[in-house]
């Protein structure tokens, strides 16, 4: 069984920085993919961010060279770094993992980029 605890969300203005932080704790299994998806307000859920096992990430366009994501595999902790932040950018993001064939899912945190 598997827990993601989200944190790092607010209140931002619009060209500013945010980090967010999921800490996965149980299971984790070596293998595990860990990513960040987000839903804007009356929009559909969208992929943000995948990083691998071994490294390897993907993004959206629409976050691209603004939003990095990182991991530290000894705490089981996945990162998303953003800067210029727009207002499109506010959503609720979620923190996800597959893990073993599953994927868990975090409570969300809160992204609001103001002007």
């Amino acid at each position: 069984q598997v827990q993601l605890v989200e944190s790092g969300g607010g209140l931002v203005q619009a060209g500013g920085s945010l980090r967010l932080s999921c800490a996965a704790s149980g299971s984790i299994y070596s293998s595990a993919t860990m990513g960040w998806y987000r839903r804007a307000p009356g929009k559909q859920r969208e992929l943000v961010a995948t990083i691998t096992s071994s490294g390897s990430t993907n993004y959206a366009d629409s976050v691209k060279e603004r939003f990095a994501i990182s991991r530290d595999y000894a705490k089981n902790t996945v990162f998303l770094q953003m800067r210029s932040l727009k207002l499109e950018d506010t959503a609720v993001y979620y923190c996800v993992i597959l893990n073993n064939g599953f994927a868990y899912w975090g409570q969300g945190t809160e992204v609001t980029v103001s002007s």
